[in-house]
């Protein structure tokens, strides 16, 4: 296993990190199984994942929390998510983290995720004054290191690491696929050299990356003289990135760990070839040439009159059909509460469009493929 700095903390992690998020909850020995071979092996940080469901995620605490019974606790760092769009006020935020020490029987939370931080949930932080809770939270014990996930554009990451100087690390998507999305390379550059540690999340984009490519896309990766399995590629174009202190990697069986646990010994940075960079760029332009909303998320439209994000429903929309993955779409189309047939058909959103995009009509197909 490699190491990388943790940021500015003196610690020192692992370059895989264990997402627990999809371990098979159904088999609780083979779950505990796979978390003892990912540390025996020198993994030293577990993230719980995002709590999408509430009930699973709390089996899933328990189960973790039963690993890590005894010397595997002192092995590893655990991140815990606080999912600031299901929260409404600070005594909300106060009772889920109380439950999460509960759930993980221990005093003190390692790392603190506040969940999926874009430019609605930055303002429920402020308004709520979240950040001062936080820091009572850090002063009483209860959290360590606190940190964000982020989607959001680059400006508004650099609002949110200057109005904060307690911020220990960041959380990004990152795959090839989002090497100028949200916010891309310049985020996490950006985020690394104020000091942040920078974790990555979704290296295969939920899997799309590694199941099945389309024809003309496999041809493409078939066409490097050097093979290399899709998960591999993935995961050396993350860790290539030497700003990236550590990749999470959700995992579902034992031999996705053994896999995972043998690349993260390969993983160097500033280590691609010219031509394998060429090769990544023609695999992401041939996915992005199957996009049929042409929307940059620049986030003009909005806000919407009765609360419609188009952008991120049009992100949703375009990734199912350019993977070919309408269930995982449609799944955080419910969980995130969208909902596209409330649109008036007001125009304002395509009044302030730049590229001038029939977001209605978009709107309505998106309603229609996603809501069933």
């Amino acid at each position: 296993m490699k190491y990388r700095r943790f940021g500015s903390l003196n610690f020192n992690v692992s370059v895989l990190s264990l997402g627990a998020s999809c371990l098979p909850l159904k088999n609780e020995a083979e779950s505990i199984e796979m978390i003892h071979y990912a540390i025996d092996h020198g993994v030293n940080y577990i993230d719980l994942g995002y709590p999408y469901n509430p009930t699973e995620y709390e089996r899933l605490a328990v189960l973790v929390s039963k690993a890590l019974d005894g010397e595997y606790r002192q092995k590893v760092k655990v991140a815990v998510t606080l999912p600031v769009p299901l929260m409404s006020s600070q005594f909300v935020f106060n009772n889920y983290l109380e439950k999460q020490i509960r759930l993980l029987k221990t005093d003190k939370i390692d790392f603190c995720v506040l969940g999926e931080l874009n430019r609605e949930s930055w303002s429920k932080v402020t308004n709520l004054d979240i950040l001062r809770w936080i820091e009572n939270a850090i002063k009483d014990g209860r959290i360590d290191k606190i940190g964000f996930s982020f989607h959001d554009d680059f400006q508004l990451l650099r609002n949110i690491i200057e109005a904060y100087s307690g911020w220990s690390f960041c959380q990004f998507q990152f795959s090839f696929m989002d090497a100028e999305h949200h916010p891309g390379v310049s985020g996490i550059r950006y985020a690394a050299q104020n000091g942040l540690a920078v974790i990555a999340t979704r290296p295969f984009k939920g899997g799309k990356l590694i199941k099945n490519p389309p024809e003309h896309i496999a041809k493409i990766w078939e066409s490097f003289p050097i093979k290399r399995s899709l998960v591999e590629w993935c995961l050396r174009w993350v860790w290539d990135h030497p700003e990236v202190s550590t990749v999470v990697v959700e995992m579902s069986e034992m031999k996705q760990v053994l896999e995972n646990v043998a690349l993260a010994d390969l993983a160097e940075p500033n280590s691609f070839s010219v031509q394998e960079l060429i090769l990544i760029s023609k695999v992401k332009d041939a996915y992005m040439k199957l996009k049929p909303v042409n929307c940059t998320t620049c986030r003009c439209c909005m806000p919407c009159p009765v609360g419609i994000d188009a952008p991120r429903i049009f992100e949703l929309y375009n990734d199912a059909v350019i993977y070919g993955d309408f269930e995982t779409s449609r799944f955080h189309y419910k969980a995130e509460q969208h909902n596209a047939n409330a649109c008036t058909e007001c125009g304002k959103c395509m009044d302030a469009c730049p590229r001038k995009i029939p977001i209605i009509k978009w709107l309505k197909e998106a309603a229609e493929k996603l809501s069933g």
